[in-house]
């Protein structure tokens, strides 16, 4: 289809890649209950632009690139690590009545999780070397089939991430009336994005 050799495994992986818990959804799940509905959904716009910056650039040939300067691709994840680990350090570090580190304005989460994205090594990966394995040499229709896979892809990330806003929204609802749990629920925030990025640099 398209030039996809499999669509429906196509469709499927991408659902799996999605579900997978990582940086880009502690970045939806915390901009939702900061921001509400609004900052949820400009985050799932930021994931979204980022993921189709990296499916491109995969076309364009940066993923043969990487794979013939390792140091580069190295270099490209221990930027993320750093990244992640500077994220959580800020969330621990927050006192009561600091600037939240994911503001509540919409242009910020979307900034924010779109950086998050472009320097997910697990994004990176999936495009750089997952994703050419669904294109069908024999059948391949150039932009047509890149085209479809990024409709896809957009498609599949805004219906999970309106899905994940919404179902955030409503718990964040209730935790709201308790401070001390939305205290306590930031510095787990923060222990997660701290543990991604050390996990990340460890397995250099």
């Amino acid at each position: 289809m398209f030039g996809i050799s499999d669509y429906g495994a196509f469709v499927v992986a991408v659902i799996v890649f999605l579900a997978i818990p990582g940086p880009g959804n502690l970045a939806l799940v915390t901009s939702t209950s900061k921001g509400g509905i609004r900052g949820g959904l400009a985050a799932t716009l930021g994931c979204i632009c980022g993921d189709q910056v990296l499916l491109w650039a995969a076309v364009a040939g940066v993923a043969g690139l990487l794979a013939a300067n390792p140091a580069l691709f190295h270099a490209v994840q221990w930027l993320g690590a750093a990244y992640l680990a500077w994220l959580g350090l800020k969330m621990l570090r927050a006192r009561p009545g600091d600037a939240p580190v994911l503001q509540i304005q919409p242009r910020q989460y979307f900034r924010q999780t779109l950086t998050i994205t472009l320097l997910n090594p697990k994004a990176i990966v999936f495009y750089m070397a997952f994703f050419p394995l669904f294109i069908d040499p024999a059948r391949h229709q150039g932009l047509r089939t890149f085209g479809v896979m990024a409709l896809t892809i957009a498609a599949l990330t805004f219906l999970y991430g309106l899905g994940a806003t919404l179902l955030t929204h409503f718990l964040a609802e209730r935790v709201r009336a308790n401070p001390r749990i939305a205290a306590r629920l930031e510095k787990l925030a923060g222990v997660f994005l701290l543990g991604f990025g050390v996990k990340l640099a460890l397995g250099r």
